[in-house]
């Protein structure tokens, strides 16, 4: 698949599938606007990617949780570029059931925020970047946590919480943005196994039917989605979980 000329834009870039997705779509060809919850983060993976061939990498610090932060890491590519092709909402912060009232008041409130208001907020921010474009996509990482009746996580109910008021985001959005030619796509996987894409482990993780989802089978669902012709709104991508 080719990206060159690409524009795309991936919220929680700095660490595990948000790094991976980052290093992928730079690998093929295309020009990232990555942040991070700290700059340092998203510079650490700019500073991969471009070590990889791509100086069309750039990192910003964004915090999900704060409205303030999400609408600087909008105005900050705005400058940079005058269009967005895709727009990735990954970050979202895990957390951890340890019971329900074991987690601080700050955590949860920070896990909701970021998943649920920081996917809207980035969303209607980069939209305007996004109708500049022919080819315009908004990809958000869900998960079965957001699926109605799924109770097989480990996660804490408000990361739960998060995650189904992504889910019913994403289903009215691609309903109301598809008259502007805006494909809405979204992930659903359970846990899934996510090694450094940098690594050895990345091409030697086992990939048979009864071993977890990669986190490289989901990157191709991504690229594959995205890089159909436009009369192909893949709306959402649904997996069996094994375990």
């Amino acid at each position: 698949m080719e990206f060159t000329g690409r524009k795309v834009v991936i919220t929680g870039a700095g660490r595990d599938f948000g790094r991976a997705l980052a290093i992928r779509f730079a690998d093929v060809g295309a020009e990232v606007f990555l942040s991070a919850r700290s700059l340092a983060a998203a510079e650490r993976t700019r500073d991969e990617i471009r070590a990889r061939g791509n100086e069309r990498a750039h990192a910003f610090a964004c915090d999900l949780s704060q409205p303030a932060s999400v609408r600087a890491f909008a105005d900050a590519v705005a400058q940079s570029t005058d269009h967005v092709d895709i727009l990735v909402n990954n970050g979202a912060p895990y957390l951890d059931a340890g019971g329900f009232e074991a987690a601080t008041d700050e955590d949860i409130a920070t896990t909701i925020a970021s998943g649920a208001t920081g996917t809207v907020l980035a969303t209607k921010h980069f939209l305007p970047l996004l109708l500049r474009s022919a080819v315009p996509d908004v990809v958000t990482t869900v998960s079965t946590c957001g699926v109605p009746g799924h109770e097989r996580s480990t996660a804490h109910e408000a990361f739960y919480a998060a995650k189904s008021a992504q889910a019913g985001f994403v289903d009215i959005l691609s309903k109301r943005l598809r008259p502007q030619g805006v494909r809405v796509i979204s992930l659903y996987p359970p846990d899934f196994a996510n090694p450094d894409p940098l690594s050895a482990e990345w091409h030697t993780t086992p990939r048979g039917a009864h071993d977890n989802l990669t986190a490289d089978s989901l990157i191709n669902c991504v690229l594959f989605a995205v890089s159909q012709p436009r009369d192909c709104f893949i709306k959402a991508f649904h997996f069996e979980q094994v375990r």
